[in-house]
């Protein structure tokens, strides 16, 4: 099986350390490889893009190019959707503009830096399960089985638009979809959960707005929060440590604030695919969650 670089990005060494902690876990039962991209930056989300477009594009070349130059690695594995976005979207312009490529380029011999040479490429955490095992493979590695558990999959906004930045989706069978994505639904299928019809999988949960206007955020998650529900799931399962910590967060604020209560849990997915595997809830980090599911789980036997 191919190594790849592992850029944890900065939400999975702060707020989204389970899903940092999980994702670590799952990938050595599973027996892949990957190896930390040392002295990685910030992909440049939120902020930058606003005082430069071309300072983003250049931050998360910068990563690509430490993985190609300094570990010889031709793939990038970013678990978290903004990094992952951010580093196709790099990919996608400086496979698209020479002029940008050479912009890019010059910044980096600038500071001393990698220069990135177009020959590397960002696949989500997702993605690379997929690719090296496939729903087959994970079925094959059960331990425990999740029946029982009712599984709505979020996959945020940022895993599939624009969708001109993911050349390989939307190929046919087989193939990641931009219009409904599936590759969360199919490994934890092979994990015995039972899949809900989720028709807000790719709705945006309003994680950019959180400190400038909480309500319209707050709104934004209640609607995910509800439909989950009346679509029969009693989880959530997430695949951005943005989105989590926006659904965890939101929850609380949106009875606190609205008086509106929902009972639906949050878990990455990482976390119920590690409970299959036979990992302990403790090495999951699932206490580490703000949506408190321990007892939802011991009731369902899976723990």
């Amino acid at each position: 099986m191919a190594k790849v670089a592992y850029y944890p990005g900065c939400a999975l060494e702060g707020t989204g350390g389970p899903y940092d902690k999980s994702t670590r876990a799952i990938v050595s039962a599973l027996g892949l490889q990957m190896q930390y991209l040392d002295d990685y930056n910030c992909c440049g989300a939120m902020e930058v893009k606003n005082i430069h477009p071309m300072l983003q594009t250049y931050l998360s070349s910068r990563n690509l190019a430490l993985a190609a130059e300094k570990m010889g690695m031709d793939t990038v594995m970013a678990p978290c959707n903004g990094c992952y976005h951010n580093l196709k979207k790099a990919e996608y312009e400086l496979a698209t503009s020479e002029e940008s490529l050479q912009e890019v380029q010059d910044l980096a011999k600038k500071a001393n830096d990698p220069v990135y040479k177009g020959n590397v490429r960002t696949v989500h955490l997702l993605e690379w399960l997929m690719e090296e095992l496939g729903p087959e493979g994970i079925k094959q590695r059960i331990k425990k089985k999740l029946n029982g558990i009712k599984v709505a999959n979020y996959y945020g906004c940022m895993y599939t638009r624009p969708r001109q930045i993911f050349p390989e989706k939307d190929r046919g069978p087989g193939s990641e979809s931009t219009y409904k994505p599936h590759y969360m639904d199919d490994l934890l299928a092979a994990a015995g959960v039972e899949n809900v019809d989720f028709p807000l999988k790719t709705a945006c949960c309003g994680g950019a707005h959180t400190l400038s206007d909480a309500d319209t955020s707050t709104q934004l998650v209640l609607n995910l929060l509800q439909a989950a529900e009346e679509s029969g799931a009693d989880v959530i399962a997430t695949e951005c440590p943005t989105c989590h910590s926006g659904l965890e967060m939101h929850q609380v604020r949106a009875e606190r604030v609205f008086g509106i209560k929902t009972k639906v849990k949050i878990l990455y997915f990482t976390q119920l695919l590690g409970l299959a595997l036979g990992i302990s809830p403790r090495k999951l980090a699932i206490h580490e969650n703000i949506s408190d599911s321990i007892d939802y789980l011991k009731q369902k036997g899976v723990i």
